[in-house]
């Protein structure tokens, strides 16, 4: 009896001396966390991810999202790739390090794996209009009308008053031939927007 009051009272103490740990580990990262913010805010990114790498931990998700920002705005693109690519690992169905992983690629103009990541990111979230949007603009930079007109278009079946889905629905129609639909889109555009210049331009160029 007396071995097993031992056993529990050092249990006890060892886990008081874990949690004591813990928490000093925490207050650190936190601080590290609230100087990389101010540092951030000030313009000095490698010194605000120096803050955060002092305290880094491979398994922490937050702390391997936050050194992938800092490392792009640094224009540490292939660190920050490193990080977001671990930031992946830890978890795999969140959306949020995947749109922050397409930073430094389309920096470093990847952008075949750009389209990978937005496509993945629908395949999570089929409504995610942000996803939509930006993969349509990339098939329309492309001139890949008849991939970029499907996004643009689902973004407009969700959301029939949204400007930017309209706006580049209308322009993506226009490039197709179907000047009809481009007016109608174009002037919903300019109920939303009264004097856009994009839309008065399309609107002039299906009317001819």
């Amino acid at each position: 009896m007396e071995i097993l009051k031992k056993t529990i009272v050092l249990g006890m103490l060892f886990l008081s001396m874990h949690l004591t740990y813990a928490q000093s580990n925490f207050s650190n990262l936190q601080e590290a966390f609230r100087k990389s913010y101010e540092l951030e805010a000030q313009g000095d990114f490698k010194l605000a991810a120096n803050e955060v790498k002092a305290f880094y931990v491979a398994n922490s998700y937050e702390t391997n999202l936050r050194l992938g920002w800092l490392n792009y705005m640094a224009g540490n693109f292939n660190e920050s790739i490193s990080f977001y690519q671990k930031s992946i690992e830890l978890m795999p169905y969140a959306d949020e390090p995947k749109f922050g992983y397409i930073f430094p690629l389309s920096a470093l103009g990847r952008w075949d794996e750009v389209i990978s990541l937005y496509n993945a990111i629908l395949e999570n979230s089929p409504h995610n209009t942000k996803a939509m949007y930006y993969l349509g603009t990339i098939y329309y930079n492309r001139s890949q009308f008849d991939k970029a007109i499907k996004h643009f278009k689902l973004i407009v079946d969700l959301y029939p008053f949204d400007y930017d889905g309209l706006l580049m629905y209308g322009w993506t129609n226009l490039q197709l031939g179907k000047k009809k639909e481009a007016i109608v889109l174009f002037q919903k555009v300019l109920l939303n927007k009264p004097n856009d210049t994009s839309a008065i331009e399309g609107l002039t160029l299906a009317s001819n």
